[in-house]
């Protein structure tokens, strides 16, 4: 099957480098995987990622959720003449998580010109559901004379 949603050469290796500094690269979160219509990540449930109770913090499989929708949908995109925000999230936590990792699997719902819908499931170790996620990307122009750092 062609590759029908990606944009541009995809390199998983500089986004991940891109991590660095932030939040991303506190909670441990990488992108490990690209497929024709999906982006995968993964997130260590341990003291950076769980609540008091000792499991997965709800805030950060958000977090995971928005990553993964967000690179997705940055990958959509020309980055030279747009770039793309948050509109929305909504998740569901479905089951507990005390150790081990957390894997996302972000695929489109919606591919539009000014919007894009993301489904995030995140599962985990043995595959089982942890998090259902949607995540609304608007996708914006760049302001006139702007230059986007992801592109130059």
């Amino acid at each position: 099957m062609p590759n029908v949603i990606w944009t541009h050469p995809l390199d998983l290796n500089e986004a991940n480098r891109r991590a660095g500094g932030t939040a991303l690269e506190s909670l441990g979160i990488e992108l490990t995987e690209i497929g024709d219509d999906f982006l995968r990540g993964r997130m260590p449930v341990d003291e950076r990622t769980r609540q008091p109770a000792g499991v997965l913090h709800g805030g950060a499989s958000v977090l995971l959720a928005e990553t993964l929708a967000s690179w997705a949908a940055t990958f959509c995109v020309d980055t030279a003449t747009h770039h793309c925000v948050g509109l929305e999230i909504n998740a569901n936590h479905v089951r507990a998580v005390r150790e081990g990792w957390v894997t996302g699997t972000a695929r489109p719902a919606h591919l539009g010109r000014t919007t894009q819908v993301w489904q995030i499931e995140i599962v985990n170790e043995a595959g089982k559901p942890v998090c259902l996620s949607r995540v609304t990307m608007a996708v914006l122009e760049m302001p006139s004379g702007y230059v986007n750092q992801r592109s130059a």
